[in-house]
């Protein structure tokens, strides 16, 4: 089956739907943070420097600056790994963000599938991939399933001369940041972050690469100059903040009470909820997904179709956690057209 990889949830998204397909939480980034970048745009005659975005976010996560690699975005990362490393065998564990399983075709290499199972839960399954693949991507919380995956059970996945890249996007959605490899110098390990969701600028592409110096350096090496634009530097250095972190874990714990809501009244609709979830997505099934996600957005609403994922086909929707009231209006919608009503 043929996967349609470039297709994202800003596809499923028109004017006038209620966004339920983009993963990113806030409408538009915090007064705080506007303004941040309001005052930086006065510098934007000089070119970008990074420096002091590589050094607040290493203070973040306790890393040293040659650990660190701002990117446009968390996905230009995966560019840059495909470009910058040659790896024998490529192993994507899916359902997942089908970005990475992109950017490595786009660069000349095959890819092994390795998809998790329903009936586990979507769990991460170490000894699934094999053991000739030198380069593994794996999310975790996972982008669609929601299945945040232990921290052990991702170090397990690490062999001598084996790249594993574990993209934390979604991590600092969850509350605390459970299972994050983020401050830890692992060999062979790249983690991946994202301030576009939390933060409601999707539009300023601002993500940064954690790993070992040398490993940076490569990346580096093949990033096109100034690819991280100012602004985007500038959201950097304040998401970094400890004001910042706090509300992100504000944020991040109202996303919770939002998610349990969501999920309380799936159930109750008796539509089948994927996994565990731990992030402010969740992913569903339901019978003749194609009709009831063409009536959703008849009624309104844009839900993220699952069949452009490896592993799941076109009954699956994933659902962007929103307001209680938001999750109100939309359940009694998908009570309404769910096949049987």
């Amino acid at each position: 089956m043929d996967f349609d990889l470039a297709h994202h949830g800003d596809r499923d998204v028109a004017d006038g739907l209620v966004d339920l397909a983009v993963n990113v939480r806030l409408p538009a980034p915090p007064e705080w943070l506007r303004r941040e970048l309001e005052l930086a745009i006065p510098r934007l005659a000089a070119y970008p420097d990074v420096r002091e975005a590589a050094a607040a976010i290493a203070a973040r996560h306790g890393r040293a600056p040659a650990d660190v690699l701002p990117t446009a975005g968390a996905a230009e990362a995966f560019t840059l790994l495909a470009t910058a490393l040659r790896p024998h065998r490529v192993a994507v564990i899916h359902p997942q963000f089908t970005e990475p399983e992109a950017a490595v075709r786009a660069a000349g290499h095959s890819v092994a599938r390795v998809l998790l199972r329903e009936v586990d839960g979507f769990t991460l399954r170490p000894a699934a991939v094999p053991e000739d693949a030198d380069l593994v991507f794996v999310g975790n919380p996972t982008n669609p399933t929601s299945v945040l995956h232990p921290a052990a059970a991702l170090r397990g996945l690490g062999r001598p001369g084996r790249i594993v890249v574990v993209d934390e996007a979604f991590l600092d959605a969850v509350p605390g940041e459970p299972e994050t490899l983020a401050g830890e110098r692992l060999p062979g390990f790249v983690v991946l972050r994202s301030l576009t969701k939390t933060w409601g600028i999707a539009g300023l592409r601002a993500g940064y690469a954690l790993a070992e110096p040398d490993v940076v350096r490569r990346l580096r090496a093949v990033q096109p100059p100034w690819s991280v634009s100012s602004l985007a530097a500038t959201a950097m250095i304040a998401c970094s903040g400890p004001d910042a972190l706090g509300e992100a874990e504000s944020l991040a714990k109202e996303a919770v009470r939002d998610r349990e809501f969501l999920v309380a009244g799936l159930r109750e609709l008796d539509v089948e909820v994927a996994g565990v979830p731990r992030a402010p997505f969740v992913l569903v099934r339901v019978s003749e997904g194609d009709h009831v996600r063409a009536a959703l957005r008849s009624a309104g609403y844009a839900v993220r179709r699952g069949d452009t994922f490896p592993g799941l086909g076109p009954d699956w929707l994933r659902i962007a956690v929103r307001d209680e009231d938001t999750a109100r209006e939309f359940l009694t919608e998908l009570a309404r057209v769910l096949p049987g009503n």
